[in-house]
């Protein structure tokens, strides 16, 4: 594999934006969560909910900041490596992160000094105001970013001019029927990966036998709202792949790992796609499901890879395992939670140490998907960084050398390193002593019980 600067700058942009992702997944759904918290607080007086908002604030200053950090990093690369796709499409993806950067984060910011600092200063109704706009800015960010993801992914609403994409249908763009469905997508995926750590903590605390009501609260708002979330997050999953499916048919059938046209078409469960022969090895597959997924019918004719000529294919074995590794994740999902609520309503969910420890070791399942279905956009999208208009290796700055991506490339990875290993051991500080009340086991929901000593 030859390490050009195209190939580097990839990998750089891959490096970055997989620790940056990470974040927003994480406090999109947290800030909902805390202006929830927050409203049920003000309208019960319970404690509980103050203490427990108290504990995830502080989580979400931590996560908010370096998520800030690694965003201004990974929007410099527009400029340092990838110019050629900025002067080419300049016109649609700048006014696109500039709303993102005025109308969402400047939100995000204003307000979440007043989160941090306000408690005591401001009246509790323009306290909860205040965390409800921290809440709005995170979804508005995101709403932003997935525009220009999108566009980029399925571009709409454009005319090329002197070679230049120029926006020609703002509305297209911004509204169209790719957005419709990836940025739902896109905020589910969030709100389960923070319904799923709030509930992986609740199970921590209780089975280390402290915060007991707090801890009841996180297990029932976490796994309640995942209940909740995963079928219309599996719902918005399959309008998604339909999306790729119209759109997008030399990623479907990379996903798929199908190499030749197939009617009816056939499902590989799981398998090792051999690129350089064509074929799946030690493939799991099931007759005509292929189609049914396609198209709910089950004798379509299914596009194989071969289909396409060799210069547009993208590479098949990642698409095809980080899709099904996030498949996978949303299964997890799907049974954690839903077998939480069915324990809550026996009565013996904080009976059940082993379902406590699934719980628990569940809190990375929510992340592992939104990265596993990045991989599987992005990489899937290839050999195009606009699809079927501007290629990868056309989209570099052209004054790029190896070595200067590579110097880059090592400085990220060092720097990060280090900022992340802090940052893990922080995380892991606030969640160990965040929360440190101990009460019997016989507490009642909701009750202020004095700390056992």
């Amino acid at each position: 594999m030859e390490l050009d600067p195209v190939l580097l700058s990839r990998i750089q942009f891959a490096f970055v934006v997989s620790f940056h992702i990470i974040f927003p997944s994480f406090t999109i759904g947290l800030a909902a969560w805390l202006a929830t918290i927050e409203g049920m607080s003000m309208a019960t007086g319970n404690p509980v909910y103050r203490r427990v908002f108290d504990f995830w604030l502080k989580v979400f200053a931590l996560s908010f900041a370096m998520g800030v950090v690694s965003g201004i990093v990974m929007a410099f690369q527009f400029g340092t490596n990838w110019s050629a796709l900025s002067e080419r499409t300049g016109s649609i993806q700048g006014p696109l992160l500039g709303y993102e950067a005025f109308t969402a984060f400047l939100l995000e910011a204003s307000f979440f000094g007043i989160m941090l600092l306000g408690r005591d200063r401001i009246p509790p109704w323009f306290y909860f105001f205040s965390c409800c706009m921290v809440a709005l800015g995170t979804m508005l960010s995101s709403y932003w970013i997935l525009c220009n993801n999108s566009w980029m992914q399925v571009p709409l609403g454009h005319t090329i001019v002197d070679g230049k994409l120029i926006p020609d249908d703002w509305k297209t763009i911004l509204l169209g029927p790719v957005q419709r469905i990836r940025w739902p997508h896109m905020l589910f995926g969030a709100f389960l990966t923070t319904s799923m750590c709030v509930a992986a903590t609740g199970a921590w605390h209780r089975l280390r036998g402290t915060a007991w009501e707090e801890s009841r609260v996180m297990l029932d708002w976490g796994l309640g709202l995942a209940a909740v979330l995963i079928p219309a997050q599996i719902l918005f999953g399959h309008l998604a792949g339909d999306i790729v499916h119209k759109y997008q048919p030399a990623k479907f059938a990379a996903i798929e790992a199908r190499w030749h046209d197939e009617q009816p078409a056939a499902e590989v469960l799981v398998g090792w796609p051999d690129e350089t022969a064509g074929r799946n090895l030690y493939a799991i597959s099931i007759p005509r499901l292929g189609s049914f997924i396609a198209t709910g019918t089950w004798d379509s004719k299914e596009v194989g890879v071969d289909s396409f000529p060799a210069q547009d294919r993208p590479p098949v074995l990642i698409p095809f395992w980080t899709f099904r590794i996030m498949v996978g994740m949303a299964l997890v999902m799907l049974a954690i939670s839903w077998g939480g609520v069915i324990l809550r309503a026996l009565g013996r969910l904080e009976d059940e140490r082993w379902f406590l420890w699934l719980t628990f070791l569940s809190f990375p399942t929510g992340f592992v998907a939104v990265l596993a279905g990045w991989f599987t956009a992005e990489v899937g999208r290839q050999p195009w960084v606009v699809y079927g208009l501007l290629r990868t290796k056309d989209a570099v700055t052209p004054s790029l050398s190896t070595p200067m991506v590579l110097a880059s490339l090592a400085g990220y990875i060092l720097v990060y390193s280090l900022i992340y290993a802090f940052g893990v051991v922080y995380f892991y500080r606030l969640m160990r002593d965040g929360l440190t009340r101990k009460t019997p086991p016989a507490a009642g929901y909701g009750l202020d019980t004095e700390p056992v000593q």
